[in-house]
């Protein structure tokens, strides 16, 4: 018989042989919780009592070569709120305070301000969830956020703590409203390259760069983000103990061009008058060092101001001066003609028939707009003579005339920092029909764009080195203040023989002087090389129109000691079509202001013939 202490033990022996894989199991579980599986549910548990915010570094400067700012940051504001935590009895007269600082109605805001929005879920139905983000506004001045900061807080003090000055209000709101630092793009300068530098939207609190220079060099001039992670009560306020982790926000870098804010202000004034004297579609101008193929301006009518959106336009707001081709005219003609004489083909005083003005090849006429005779070769370039031309490349063959335009770097991208600048259409000699060789020497059936003709001309006046083009002198990291520079770079040589350079140069001066093509063209007191140009417009689906031009004119001054080259361009002016007439006064009043801003002595004196010295 068992008695009550056998019956105990018993008991005792059964729960522990009961209790004993229930205790191994925890043992094991608090293992696999504690050890095991700890950083999983740690993170777990503390992503519900934390919370996280970035900090945004400065978007990088843009300058010029001096630094001049021409692309800035100003402080500014950003006030966001959690809808959420505002009382319903306190929302209307928020969305009142709202309204009068920042121009929406009162019920715009009221609206936003409901403290549950309708969202759907992962499984497309529709639910009520807590509005916890709603940006009120962006870039808001510092004094405007400073007196809308202090408007809100009057609202919900007493009277006592009005009456007392306090600049808190005990009943505010915890955790409703936030006013983070920021900053918001400037362009000092207005329309001042704009094209060139492009501009900034803001989209869902980001920066997206639209065009130019903000967007090709975004990933450059982005700065990096900074991170903190905090604890936080359930209302979303920060603790000031705690667990707290914190990553440093880095600055864009800085960037500056090569572009000089005078010689671009100049070039611009004088696009200006000129828009409005021959309101043409479009104008394409540029300048150059042909010493280093460093962009001086690049500019281009109509344009837009980043600034003010009212006057943005398609037609204004793209970059243009990269991205459009057209067929050039007779600016193209110093090279076929250059490297005939480079090649032994002809020299200056090579005799051509010009056909009193009128040849037919192939059955197809060829005109030039004066009924001249016989030229020599340095007539055919003053006077421009589209069948002396074309004469001359029939002697070169169409494989050597493809070879020079190649040459001189058509049908290539300059590699300028844009994104979609064109490359221009020259076809392969395989793809040119009969007329095709006496066409594209005289800059018809071919596209250029503004930017490869004029590091061409860079090639002309720089004794044939062709020059890498370039845009951004350096960039400067603010943190450490590295520079990171790119170096001046010769492509290739265009001449070989330094003498036919010479004389192509000579013959080009003449373009300028009386009895050329460009005397408009002429800067008082400097030789000019340059060469003229007039195309007619090729209209898609229309064909050539009679009364639509490209008027041109490319040049470069000093002509025997050359500090810049520029390319003048107009679409389709009214009035008049010959691009001695309309670009060659633009090129000559901009190259006069400049010379004289930079001191460079004059090399030319009236009536004495300096032609050929250097």
């Amino acid at each position: 018989m068992t008695n009550t202490s056998d019956s105990i033990r018993m008991r005792g022996k059964l729960i522990a042989v009961w209790w004993f894989p229930v205790a191994v199991f925890l043992i094991f579980r608090f293992f696999q919780i504690q050890v095991t599986r700890h950083e999983y549910y740690f993170s777990e548990a503390r992503g519900r009592y934390t919370a996280s915010r970035t900090m945004a570094g400065k978007r990088g400067e843009i300058f010029d070569r001096s630094g001049y700012l021409l692309v800035g940051n100003s402080p500014c504001v950003e006030i966001f709120c959690t809808p959420a935590n505002l009382p319903e009895n306190s929302r209307r007269g928020v969305a009142v305070i709202c309204s009068k600082f920042f121009g929406k109605p009162a019920m715009w805001y009221y609206r936003r301000l409901a403290p549950v929005v309708r969202r759907k879920g992962p499984d497309g139905v529709e639910r009520e969830v807590r509005s916890l983000y709603f940006m009120i506004n962006r870039q808001t001045p510092l004094e405007t956020a400073e007196a809308f900061k202090k408007a809100l807080t009057r609202l919900f003090q007493t009277e006592k703590e009005r009456a007392a000055g306090k600049t808190t209000a005990r009943h505010f709101p915890r955790g409703f409203i936030a006013y983070r630092n920021s900053s918001y793009r400037t362009y000092p300068k207005g329309r001042l390259a704009s094209n060139i530098l492009g501009y900034i939207n803001v989209v869902n609190d980001s920066a997206i760069p639209q065009g130019g220079l903000e967007k090709e060099l975004n990933k450059t001039i982005t700065p990096e983000m900074g991170r903190e992670i905090y604890e936080r009560t359930r209302d979303g306020i920060p603790l000031d103990y705690g667990y707290r982790k914190f990553s440093e926000s880095r600055d864009g870098k800085d960037v500056y061009l090569t572009i000089s804010e005078p010689v671009q202000a100049i070039l611009e004034e004088e696009l200006d008058a000129a828009y409005e004297k021959w309101r043409p579609e479009t104008i394409y101008a540029a300048i150059a060092d042909p010493n280093t193929g460093e962009i001086l301006a690049l500019a281009q009518r109509p344009t837009f101001n980043p600034g003010d959106r009212r006057t943005f336009d398609p037609a204004a707001v793209r970059t243009r001066i990269a991205e459009d081709s057209y067929e050039p005219g007779s600016v193209i003609k110093p090279f076929s003609i250059g490297k005939a004489l480079d090649w032994g083909v002809v020299t200056p005083d090579t005799v051509i028939d010009c056909e009193k003005g009128r040849w037919i090849y192939l059955k197809r006429p060829l005109t030039d707009s004066h009924n001249y005779d016989k030229l020599t070769v340095a007539g055919v370039i003053q006077k421009s003579s589209n069948i002396g031309t074309a004469k001359v490349a029939l002697t070169l063959g169409k494989e050597r005339v493809y070879e020079i335009l190649k040459l001189f770097g058509f049908g290539e991208k300059t590699g300028l920092p844009f994104p979609l600048e064109s490359r221009g259409y020259l076809p392969r000699p395989g793809r040119w029909d009969g007329l095709s060789i006496t066409r594209f020497p005289i800059g018809y059936g071919i596209r250029v764009s503004p930017l490869q003709l004029l590091r061409a001309y860079c090639a002309l006046a720089c004794n044939g080195d062709l020059p890498e083009l370039k845009l951004v002198d350096r960039l400067v990291d603010t943190s450490t203040g590295e520079e990171t520079r790119r170096p001046v770079r010769i492509i290739r040589r265009t001449f070989m023989n330094p003498a036919a350079h010479r004389q192509l140069v000579d013959m080009m001066v003449t373009v300028t002087e009386p009895g050329g093509t460009a005397t408009k063209a002429a800067v008082p007191g400097y030789r000019v090389a340059g060469k003229t140009g007039t195309s007619r417009k090729y209209i898609p689906g229309r064909g050539y129109s009679a009364g639509a031009y490209f008027a041109s004119f490319v040049g470069f001054v000093p002509a025997y000691k050359p500090r810049l080259v520029m390319l003048v361009t107009f679409d389709n002016p009214k009035g008049a079509s010959y691009g001695g007439t309309i670009a060659g006064p633009v090129f000559s009043r901009a190259a006069s202001r400049i010379l004289k801003y930079w001191n460079v002595p004059p090399d030319h004196v009236p009536g004495k013939n300096t032609a050929g010295k250097k």
